[in-house]
């Protein structure tokens, strides 16, 4: 019964959502934007902790995975925005 609440419950939602005014082009504009950044975040810092994982062992692999990672998503950052 629940479940059956539950989905009537979202499905209502997503009607009233589409029921909107249409976004300006400046607004899917500034969305489009606010994606790329995210995006290349974090893509940087997966990568960026990928390579850092590739050296040191022990604690040293935990902290270059993690240096790694905030080093790959400034540089992300920095490309996409």
């Amino acid at each position: 019964m629940r479940l059956k609440l539950f989905t009537l419950f979202l499905g209502c939602a997503g009607a009233l959502a589409a029921c909107g005014p249409a976004p300006t082009p400046q607004q899917q504009a500034a969305r489009q934007h606010e994606i790329a950044c995210l995006s290349g975040t974090l893509g940087g810092a997966l990568i960026g902790g990928a390579i850092g994982n590739q050296f040191g062992g022990g604690s040293g692999k935990a902290i270059l995975t993690a240096a790694g990672a905030a080093a790959g998503g400034v540089s992300g950052d920095r490309f996409a925005c």
